[in-house]
């Protein structure tokens, strides 16, 4: 086993600003866990762009290094629900936050952190769903458990060009709903319309200004990646017994809301948290993404880049600039 290995590193400068650099690092300076894993891939998310300038409420300490993803092979292990060789995925819990993270060759982790990787799901294809795409098979899961169903009309999809949204879309798509997609970026209407979306709005219809308690009833449901005003106007516009799921907060953390949408139409809001997740649940979710939720051409929904890119990548994903995944091959 080599004694060193590379990874992405952030370190703050004398000036206060944040650095991403490719760093060379022990095996012993990894943190205490029961599995040491080698990482093939990973994938970028908006929380690790957040790791990566420097925000607090995601990462205390620096030096770090980001990436809330991983899959890859077990090289030690010291419990014994896990063998050298097995193939496994990990997503969400303290990995790249606080906990050094899945952009390396090597990670160590608790053994509770695991999922073992499906049989039809290769590693790449997991980093190319990764945490964003298990939020959304969480926020499907949500909607189905609900009872909300594809002849009841569209699902709309905010925030449908990122990670989440735009998985999600592909997921209802191949369930056969019919989806309404919000992007205000005239460009991604194309990459929208490629993985099922049926309609695409932009964003400003979506954000209620008049002050009303109640709008027109459009969508079955909802899956917002965005919070604030969006959120808001969602709940006032699903249907009688509409299901509207939140999982982000880039708009916003507010919620201008009356109660009226849950006492007059049985709204039901339903948060999604793919970070603490239990464990024991997580292998459902990933057997759908690996079965019958798996899009017809999932690597359209990625761009593969290495560990030198990843740092250009992080910019674009801080600025809204971002299309689809971007899966890190680490070898």
């Amino acid at each position: 086993m080599e004694t060193t290995f590379e990874c992405l590193l952030v370190t703050q400068e004398t000036d206060g600003s944040f650095q991403t650099t490719l760093a060379r690092k022990r095996i012993d300076e990894l943190p205490a866990g029961e599995v040491l894993i080698r990482v093939r891939y990973s994938s970028l998310n908006y929380k690790d762009a957040l790791s990566a300038s420097g925000n607090r409420g995601v990462t205390r300490q620096y030096p770090h290094t980001p990436g809330i993803d991983a899959a890859g092979v077990i090289e030690a292990s010291s419990h014994g629900d896990w063998q050298v060789g097995d193939e496994v995925i990990v997503t969400g819990f303290d990995l790249g936050m606080n906990t050094s993270g899945g952009l390396s060759q090597y990670i160590r982790v608790p053994a509770q952190w695991l999922v073992r990787r499906p049989e039809s799901l290769s590693l790449k294809e997991s980093m190319s769903y990764g945490t964003a795409g298990f939020t959304a098979g969480l926020s499907v899961a949500a909607l189905l458990r609900s009872g909300i169903r594809p002849e009841q009309g569209p699902v709309v999809v905010t925030g449908a060009t990122g990670g989440v949204g735009s998985i999600a879309v592909a997921i209802l798509e191949r369930l056969g709903y019919p989806v309404t997609a919000v992007s205000s970026k005239a460009e991604a209407h194309a990459f929208l319309t490629r993985l099922g979306a049926s309609e695409i709005i932009p964003r400003t219809e979506l954000e209620d200004t008049s002050g009303k308690a109640l709008l027109k009833p459009r969508f079955a449901g909802a899956i917002d990646t965005v919070g604030g005003s969006v959120l808001a106007t969602l709940v006032k516009s699903v249907q009688y017994g509409g299901v509207v799921t939140c999982c982000g907060m880039v708009n916003g953390g507010e919620l201008p809301l009356t109660v009226f949408p849950f006492i007059l139409r049985g709204v039901q809001l339903l948060g999604i948290d793919s970070v603490e997740y239990p464990i024991e649940s997580r292998s459902e979710i990933w057997k759908h993404l690996s079965g019958d939720w798996k899009p017809a051409d999932l690597p359209s929904l990625t761009r593969e880049i290495t560990l030198a890119e990843v740092p250009a990548v992080l910019e674009t994903i801080l600025k809204g600039h971002m299309q689809g995944r971007a899966l890190v091959r680490i070898d």
